[in-house]
C-alpha cells in the first residue's frame, strides 16, 4: 500500500534548494571536493544525510564522464581460483593496492577458460583492463583488445602490439634450477607441468603437444629445462613430462604417482609451478620416500606454503608484479609507448634437493 505522507528523498536541485547554493556546489561536494572549503563541504553533507540525499547517480556519473572509475581483471578461471591459488592471491593483493592508491574499484571479471562466449567482457564496466595469465588464442583476451580501453597484460600472451606487460623471465629462471639440478649429478629427471591447452590431458605430453602449447609461460619454462639439460648431455626427448589441467596439489601428487610408477629410476622431479612440487612432496611421503636422499623435488613460484616445506624453487615477485601491473594501467594515459616490464626472480636452494645416491657414493659424499 502506497504512504501518501511519506517524505520523497532529496534531489540534487532540492538540496542545493534547501542551502540555497548552486546544484555545482552540490555536485562538487561529492565529485570535486577540492573545489569546496572544508566547512562548506561539510554543511553539504550533513544537509544531504538530514535529507536523505544518497549522492549522485554514480551510473549517470559514468555517463557523463565516460569514465566508470573501476580496473577491470580479466580472470580465465573460476572466481574462486583467485582466493585460492596462492600466486594469484598474491598478484590480486597488489593489483587492488594499486587500486587503492589511485582511488580507482577493482572488478573481477572471472570467465571459464572452456567458455567461448565473451559478453561478460563486452559489457564491462571498466575503464581498462588487466589481463591475468592467458593463453595466446583465448577468445576473452581478443574481445578485450577489440575495446578501446588501455590494456596489461600479466605475463601471458607475450608479443601483444600497443599493449603494456609485466612478467619475468621464464625461460632464464628455469635454465638456473636446471642447472642446479644437473650441477648436484642428476641426470633421470622427471618433469610435472602445468595445462599446455584449454583441452585437458593429464598424463604424458609428448614432444608435439609440448610443442605447440598455446601457454606461453609453460612453454618458457620447458624450454630452461630443456636447454639446462641439453647442456650435460641428456637428451630432452627422454625427459619424462606429465601434464595436469587442474593446478591444485592433488594434482600434483597423482602426477608424481604417475610419473615415478612410469619411471622408477628418476632421482629428481622439476615442478613448473610450486603447488604441483607440493603434490610430489606429498606422494613421496605416502610412499615412504625421503627428500631429498631418494628423490629431489623443486618448484617454481615461492609461495608462502613452499617456504614453509623448505622447498626449493624459483621466487617470483608475484604481490608487485600486480602492483606494477595495476600503476602501468593507471598511467597509461601519461604515454604514447607501451612498456615491457620485466621482475628479477631469485633461485632459492631449501631442503628438498640433494644429489643423486649414486652420485654421492661415487664421489665419496
Amino acid at each position: 500500500m502506497s504512504q501518501p505522507n511519506a517524505r520523497r528523498p532529496a534531489t540534487l536541485a532540492s538540496l542545493a534548494a534547501e542551502l540555497g547554493v548552486s546544484r555545482t556546489t552540490v555536485s562538487n561536494a561529492y565529485n570535486r571536493p577540492d573545489q569546496l572549503s572544508a566547512t562548506l563541504r561539510a554543511r553539504v553533507l550533513e544537509a544531504a544525510r538530514r535529507l536523505g540525499y544518497p549522492g549522485p547517480d554514480p551510473v549517470a556519473r559514468s555517463l557523463r564522464t565516460r569514465r566508470a572509475g573501476a580496473v577491470g581483471l580479466l580472470l580465465t578461471e573460476a572466481l574462486s581460483y583467485a582466493f585460492r591459488d596462492p600466486v594469484a592471491t598474491g598478484f590480486l593483493e597488489g593489483l587492488a593496492l594499486a587500486c587503492e592508491q589511485a582511488g580507482q574499484g577493482l572488478l573481477l571479471i572471472p570467465v571459464s577458460p572452456s567458455q567461448p562466449d565473451v559478453t561478460t567482457v563486452h559489457q564491462a564496466g571498466v575503464d581498462g583492463f588487466v589481463v591475468y595469465s592467458v593463453r595466446e588464442d583465448d577468445p576473452h583476451f581478443l574481445a578485450v583488445l577489440e575495446r578501446p580501453v588501455p590494456t596489461v597484460v600479466c605475463d601471458q600472451p607475450v608479443g601483444i602490439d600497443g599493449v603494456d606487460r609485466v612478467g619475468i623471465d621464464d625461460r632464464a629462471a628455469m635454465l638456473g634450477m636446471a642447472r642446479h639440478l644437473t650441477g648436484l649429478g642428476h641426470r633421470r629427471i622427471g618433469v610435472l607441468c602445468m595445462r599446455l591447452a584449454p583441452q585437458p590431458n593429464d598424463g604424458p605430453a609428448d614432444l608435439a603437444r609440448q610443442g605447440a602449447t598455446s601457454y606461453p609461460v609453460q612453454r618458457a619454462r620447458l624450454g630452461g629445462l630443456r636447454e639446462g639439460f641439453a647442456e650435460v648431455g641428456i637428451d630432452w626427448a627422454d625427459v619424462p613430462v606429465h601434464e595436469r589441467f587442474d593446478h591444485s596439489v592433488d594434482a600434483g601428487e597423482s602426477a608424481a604417482a604417475e610419473l615415478l610408477a612410469a619411471n622408477p629410476g628418476i632421482t629428481a622431479l622439476a615442478c613448473t609451478s610450486d603447488i604441483l612440487a607440493l603434490g610430489a612432496l606429498r606422494h613421496a611421503t605416502a610412499r615412504g620416500l625421503s627428500v631429498p636422499e631418494d628423490l629431489t623435488v623443486t618448484g617454481f613460484d615461492g609461495v608462502p606454503e613452499a617456504e614453509r616445506a623448505g622447498l626449493t624453487t624459483v621466487r617470483q615477485p608475484v604481490r608487485e608484479k600486480g602492483q606494477v601491473a595495476g600503476e602501468l594501467l593507471l598511467e597509461r594515459g601519461e604515454r604514447n609507448r607501451p612498456r615491457q616490464v620485466v621482475l628479477p626472480t631469485e633461485l632459492v636452494v631449501g631442503h628438498t634437493s640433494k644429489g643423486p645416491r649414486e652420485s654421492r657414493f661415487f664421489s665419496g659424499w
